[in-house]
């Protein structure tokens, strides 16, 4: 299973912690696996290349966290479409991926 956690603080999203497999299917043939990739890779790409925003971005295999340094409401919001996107995939594919928000 792939497993998100989002990160809020005073209510905006200042990071997430993707990590896991989906396990839909074998490697290199996984749907599900492919789109929570795109789309974290997609949401990272855009806070630190394309707005600029101060952010730490990290990945292994398996695993993806991006955190911003410091408050910016454009990166937020790219960080909340990130969350209803994949909250929407996974609830189209509740054995496979998971999504929590923590209030830290």
């Amino acid at each position: 299973m792939i497993s998100i956690q989002f990160l809020k603080k005073k209510g905006s999203f200042t990071g997430f912690e993707a990590k896991g497999h989906a396990l839909s299917a074998p490697y290199g043939s996984d749907i599900v696996c492919a789109a929570v990739s795109s789309a974290c890779i997609m949401a990272a790409n855009t806070i630190t290349e394309v707005i600029g925003a101060g952010a730490t971005a990290k990945s292994a295999e398996g695993r993806m966290v991006v955190l911003l340094r410091g408050q910016n409401s454009a990166a937020s919001d790219i960080l909340a479409g990130l969350s209803l996107h994949l909250t929407q995939l996974s609830e189209q594919y509740p054995e496979n991926v998971e999504v929590t928000v923590t209030e830290v």
